[in-house]
């Protein structure tokens, strides 16, 4: 079977973003598999058999009325307004009625109600970072696809390869690259391409919680696979994520991220890893500073 394989310089292993962008490419398209190069600094390989996978991202490449119907909409199907505080009450029929659908996770990855505080709202993704203004996850996700316009195979191959000019946006608003010096007050800036893949990479982090038991005393435990704290440890959790060297498909990278072990290289060669980082939150400059990035550290 012919294979097409391209080397996306544009979305280096170490860049959570590019990381969750490839992901992401695995997820927008189930004919595509995604590996990393063994190089010091490893960035995406995605490849497909008969066809490129650039050519495969553009033909799956999402249009503005199948994003304008994910379940996090801000009003979808009458189903009440969600903001950027979701009260239980307005995320239970929602959750109900997008069983099913075709994008679930992105309810399910964003949020959780095993998770509820004190004043009744749902427990919130460390990839839902709270933004000036309360602009919700899904208005982002618009506008960064709005960004992009009619996404050709040039304009995604320049993405890919690390070749397309920045937009003055910030994005889903967790990427670090976005801001510039701590001396300046420069805008956001960030390639829309790697933000929408990115988003699309979040539906292989579920939300969970403790559970509805403890609701009545609250409960700010939620959690989000892929953050973990080391064994033992009461710090706050981190991110954590793997390169690795053989071709898996959306499937096969889930069930890598089940197995893999961060806190035990040893153990890495035998699933295919090669490489690992931990996530790194940006220091803010103030304390009303309610600007969110994440950053990363090699393992």
């Amino acid at each position: 079977m012919l294979m097409s394989e391209c080397v996306c310089r544009g979305l280096p292993a170490g860049w959570v973003n590019g990381w969750l962008a490839a992901l992401g490419a695995t997820v927008l398209d189930s004919r595509l598999r995604l590996q990393w190069t063994m190089e010091d600094a490893p960035v995406a390989v995605l490849s497909a058999s008969e066809i490129g996978p650039i050519d495969a991202l553009a033909e799956s490449w999402p249009d503005a009325a199948s994003l304008r119907d994910l379940p996090i909409a801000n009003d979808w199907g009458g189903r009440g307004r969600l903001t950027h505080r979701v009260d239980v009450a307005e995320f239970r029929p929602r959750a109900d009625a997008g069983r099913g659908h075709r994008a679930c996770w992105a309810l399910s990855s964003t949020m959780t109600d095993l998770s509820v505080d004190r004043n009744g709202a749902v427990g919130l993704a460390p990839f839902v970072p709270g933004v000036p203004k309360g602009t919700t996850l899904h208005a982002r996700v618009l506008r960064v696809h709005a960004e992009v316009g009619t996404a050709t195979t040039n304009r995604i191959r320049r993405s890919l390869m690390g070749q397309a000019e920045r937009v003055q946006d910030n994005g889903l608003g967790f990427d670090q690259t976005r801001l510039g010096s701590l001396a300046d007050k420069t805008d956001p800036w960030v390639e829309p391409v790697v933000e929408l893949l990115a988003f699309f990479g979040l539906a292989l982090f579920p939300m969970r919680g403790i559970g509805a038991d403890r609701r009545d005393r609250g409960n700010p435990d939620e959690r989000q696979r892929g953050w973990r704290r080391p064994p033992g440890s009461r710090e706050p959790r981190e991110f954590l994520w793997p390169a690795w060297e053989q071709p898996l498909d959306m499937w096969g990278i889930d069930a890598l991220l089940d197995i893999w072990n961060p806190w035990r290289p040893a153990t890495w060669r035998a699933v295919g890893v090669h490489a690992g980082w931990r996530s790194v939150r940006y220091e803010r400059r103030a304390t009303a500073d309610a600007t969110r990035a994440i950053g990363a550290e090699r393992l």
